[in-house]
């Protein structure tokens, strides 16, 4: 026969170990969320090489063109980063823009180009800015940051923020500023 105390024991001890596992298991809701909101900041897809068409009535509209391309699946808003530079070749207009980073947001339908944004136009006006964005279903280019347009000629127009359509037809400069080149010769 098992002596009283270690009858209780045997008893006892089995209950106390289940209680301690049991609590174990318990999950802390704020800790399941911070997981879940780590594993969306992490990216879904990887892709280097990248040269993609976009197009509109099976017509082809730009070019784009990055060494790395990087998606990310957030719930809110899902985009893609282009971290090592981006390049977009129009064209309707034989133009492009080149950027140190790009962004796109396939939800938006929407192009941010950041640092060192350089747009050419086939007529070789340059615009540069730190920032340019494509909307691409509103049909517009635009940047809330300081844009110079540079014509062939020389001619400088600098503004605190732009807007054009998206051929680069008819820029819009809110507080700009001007250098055109005047030719000094009056014949007629």
């Amino acid at each position: 026969m098992i002596p009283g105390r270690l009858k209780q024991l045997c008893i006892y001890l089995p209950a106390v170990f289940a209680a301690l596992l049991l609590s174990a298991c318990e999950n802390d809701i704020n800790k399941v969320k911070a997981i879940a909101a780590a594993d969306a900041t992490k990216p879904i897809q990887r892709t280097t090489g990248v040269d993609m068409i976009f197009s509109d009535d099976a017509i082809v509209k730009a070019r784009l063109l990055t060494p790395l391309m990087i998606d990310y699946d957030t719930k809110k808003n899902p985009y893609t980063i282009m971290p090592k530079g981006v390049k977009v070749i129009l064209y309707s207009e034989d133009g492009n823009v080149i950027a140190d980073t790009g962004f796109y947001y396939k939800e938006k339908d929407l192009i941010v180009f950041r640092k060192n944004v350089v747009a050419t136009k086939g007529d070789g006006s340059v615009y540069r800015s730190e920032e340019l964005m494509w909307d691409m279903k509103k049909k517009q280019i635009y940047s809330d940051k300081k844009v110079v347009m540079t014509k062939p000629n020389g001619d400088e127009m600098t503004g605190t923020s732009f807007l054009s359509d998206d051929k680069f037809l008819n820029p819009v400069f809110q507080n700009s500023t001007a250098v055109i080149h005047v030719n000094g010769d009056l014949s007629q």
